[in-house]
């Protein structure tokens, strides 16, 4: 599952993608530094790992992990091709959600390509753009399906939701503010429509800010606009995330103490896109391994179970299944399975988040 990190130039992007992915990406202070877009996987924060090879004391741990894309920044008219805006179009079209980082910092020695700082009109300028390129191509599936539904009627509720769009982008809307059935969903998934992918808005401030954020307007005007399309909001220093990414934990958890903060800008925004994309994670704890493994909400126990090996979805019996926090109280699997904590689930079994997960199968 990949994340896109989009913005308009110069608004910290790669800075953040450098903290993020430690890629060293180029972070120049000029439009359109970021060409093609820098790609990193990076590991998801889970304390529970930490916890659970504690009692197991395995031969490795390994993260659930996800992959984040430094896109070119955008211009107005990049729907119409300005600047990168073909290549920025493309780019996002191919990731699943998206990290809008939005400046809402002063700093004399940082140009803004518009000449001035102003959050709400950054995150216009970029939702614009969507929603035309959304138009464009809703327009020209409307011409077909116009056709097509004279005489066949099957294309009808096509046809409706077309036109819905279209009425949600010419209200200078999004489509992610509207609520979609899953049969509709499905009409229009392949359509990769950019206005319709979760987005979260990253607040880029200054380091004085960073200790104080509540006297900062811009976070206050991002927040507002946000809340008007169910959108998440995080607020970052990506100069001061650069910095803590170069320190090892002891420097980092010290350097988060004098700034009186429990973590890092960076863990949370990990951790947020995560919960954005509809992820969470299982964990299997052996001497072997201690693992979370990625699975979408709402995964019942045999697809899970595939996640590690497709034959163990194939010939899936059944899942021993116990909450890490029963596991860690009970001080191992074997006295938990004594107290009878340990329960047995089927098939039907929907998968929860930090379940410790033993799957029993037969090929």
């Amino acid at each position: 599952m990949k994340l896109g990190i989009v913005g308009l130039p110069n608004v910290g992007k790669s800075t953040l993608f450098n903290a993020l992915t430690a890629a060293k990406a180029e972070a120049q202070n000029y439009p359109f530094c970021t060409i093609e877009p820098n790609i990193g996987v990076v590991p998801v924060p889970d304390k529970r790992l930490n916890l659970l090879s504690e009692l197991v004391n395995p031969e490795k741990i390994t993260h659930a992990t996800i992959e984040f894309v430094d896109i070119a920044g955008l211009v107005k008219g990049a729907s119409k091709g300005e600047g990168l805006g073909n290549k920025f179009l493309s780019h996002i079209r191919e990731v699943d959600a998206i990290v809008h980082v939005v400046r809402c910092f002063k700093d004399k020695n940082v140009t803004h390509v518009e000449g001035k700082i102003d959050p709400i009109a950054d995150i216009e300028t970029i939702n614009l753009e969507l929603m035309l390129a959304d138009l464009e191509m809703i327009e020209n599936r409307l011409k077909k399906v116009e056709k097509a539904v004279k005489g066949d009627k099957s294309y009808k509720k096509e046809y409706g939701l077309l036109n819905t769009l279209e009425d949600c982008i010419e209200n200078e809307q999004p489509l992610r503010s509207l609520n979609f059935s899953d049969e509709e969903l499905n009409l229009i998934k392949s359509f990769s429509l950019l206005s319709l992918k979760p987005i979260l808005y990253v607040c880029n401030i200054s380091e004085d800010d960073l200790l104080d954020e509540k006297n900062n307007q811009y976070v206050d005007q991002v927040k507002e606009y946000a809340k008007k399309e169910n959108s998440e909001v995080i607020i970052i220093s990506a100069k001061i995330e650069s910095e803590i990414s170069q320190l090892n934990e002891d420097e980092k958890k010290e350097f988060l103490a004098e700034l009186g903060l429990k973590e890092s800008g960076l863990d949370k925004l990990i951790r947020t896109s995560y919960d954005l994309l509809g992820l969470m994670s299982f964990l299997t704890a052996g001497p072997k391994e201690v693992r979370a493994w990625t699975i979408n909400k709402n995964t019942k126990a045999p697809q899970a179970a595939g996640k590690i090996h497709t034959d163990i979805e194939r010939g899936f019996i059944r899942a021993e299944v116990i909450n890490y926090k029963e596991l860690l109280k009970s001080g191992g699997t074997n006295k938990a399975k004594e107290k009878g904590l340990v329960r047995l689930e089927g098939k039907d079994y929907i998968i929860q988040d930090g379940d410790v997960v033993l799957f029993r199968f037969n090929v």
